[in-house]
C-alpha cells in the first residue's frame, strides 16, 4: 500500500504557538525541541516550512507585526496628537498587562541575550520598532502643519520620546508592573507632554 502524504499542519496556529515561545523565552532561550513540541510538528516539518529557527522567528515576527501595525493605523487616525499619544500609551498599558499575553513585548523580549549566532535578531527587532517611530513622526509632522502642536515642538523628538516611554513600559511590565502602575505613569507623561493651556489673566477692574 502506498504511503499517504504527511498531514499538513495549521501554519497560522503553529506560528501563534511559536510566537508565544519566542515571546516568553526570547530567541536565544527558545529551543527547537520546545518550539516543535508547542507547534505540534517535528523538526523536518519546521525546516521544510520555515528553513531554520531564524526563518521561523521571522515568520512569527511578521505575524506579530501585522497585528501591531493594524492597531497602530487605528491609533494614528485619532483626531489630535494628544489623543494619538494617549491611545497609544494607555493601549500599550492594557496590552502589556493582558493575562492572555506573555509579559512585555515580543519586539523587546525576543532579542534579549542573543549570542553571535543570532546577531541578526536584535537588528531585525530594532528595524521593526523603527517603522513604528517613523509612522508616529509622520503623524506628528501632520499635527504640526495643522497647528495641533506648539510651534516649538519637534515631531522627530516627540516620536522618539513616545517610543522611549513605550520601551520603558515594556521593561516595567516584564518586571511585574501592574496595569494600574502603567496607567499612572501614562497619565503623568501626558500631563508633561500636553499641559493644559494657561488660564487667561483676569481683570480686577
Amino acid at each position: 500500500m502506498a504511503m499517504g502524504r504527511p498531514r499538513a499542519f495549521d501554519r497560522e496556529a503553529a506560528l501563534d504557538r511559536a510566537m508565544d515561545v519566542f515571546w516568553r523565552k526570547g530567541y536565544e532561550g527558545a529551543t527547537l525541541a520546545e518550539l516543535t513540541r508547542e507547534m505540534g510538528i517535528n523538526p523536518p516539518s519546521l525546516y521544510a516550512a520555515f528553513g531554520n529557527k531564524e526563518g521561523l522567528f521571522t515568520a512569527a515576527l511578521d505575524r506579530y507585526s501585522a497585528r501591531i501595525e493594524s492597531y497602530l493605523r487605528e491609533i494614528l487616525a485619532a483626531p489630535t496628537a494628544r489623543e494619538v499619544v494617549s491611545r497609544m500609551l494607555h493601549g500599550k498599558a492594557d496590552y502589556l498587562t493582558d493575562p492572555a499575553n506573555p509579559p512585555g513585548c515580543l519586539y523587546v523580549q525576543g532579542g534579549l541575550a542573543c549570542g553571535e549566532d543570532a546577531k541578526n535578531v536584535p537588528a531585525e527587532l530594532a528595524r521593526r520598532r523603527a517603522r513604528a517611530e517613523v509612522a508616529l513622526r509622520e503623524r506628528f509632522e501632520q499635527a504640526s502643519a495643522e497647528g495641533d502642536l506648539p510651534p516649538d515642538a519637534v515631531p522627530a523628538v516627540l516620536a522618539s520620546l513616545v517610543m522611549t516611554l513605550i520601551q520603558g513600559m515594556d521593561v516595567r511590565a516584564s518586571a511585574g508592573a501592574t496595569r494600574e502602575d502603567l496607567h499612572s505613569l501614562v497619565d503623568l507623561a501626558l500631563a508633561g507632554l500636553f499641559p493644559p493651556p494657561a488660564a487667561a489673566p483676569t481683570s480686577d477692574g
